[in-house]
């Protein structure tokens, strides 16, 4: 099965502050998007060159106390798959738990051994939504 690294999402609790830091780094802004529903954005940034090679800063709108202590400063890894339902059997089937299943042909997450998110996107369209993924509820949290 193929599989393409994405990105690496990590929590930022001051949006301006934390670009510029990876500015410093090198790093460049290359998309960004804001979802009013959602109340936050996400800024890709990137080494000159590779675009690639991001890193998601998700910036919570209404801010999140939480941060910088409790730990949710690390999102998830996320890989694109040819075929995301092929994928969440194959790991089902060798004893991975689906947190959430691809109800929606595009998106699932899963968690390492050691609970890292690991999201995982259909590559190109979502594919239309079958069962048993279509009715399957959420298990724990991702």
């Amino acid at each position: 099965m193929k599989l393409r690294y994405l990105h690496t999402m990590v929590r930022v609790k001051n949006l301006e502050e934390s670009m510029r830091f990876y500015e410093l780094l090198g790093l460049e802004k290359t998309r960004q998007m804001d979802s009013e529903q959602g109340r936050f954005s996400l800024i890709f940034m990137a080494p000159p060159g590779q675009p690639e090679c991001p890193i998601e800063l998700t910036y919570n709108w209404d801010g999140d106390d939480g941060l910088p202590s409790d730990s949710r400063h690390f999102g998830h890894l996320a890989y694109e798959v040819e075929n995301i339902y092929e994928m969440c059997q194959h790991l089902m089937d060798n004893g991975v738990t689906i947190n959430r299943p691809p109800r929606d042909g595009r998106m699932a997450f899963v968690r390492s051994p050691d609970n890292i998110s690991v999201e995982l996107l259909q590559a190109g369209d979502p594919l239309p939504p079958q069962e048993p993924w279509a009715s399957m509820d959420n298990t724990g949290h991702w």
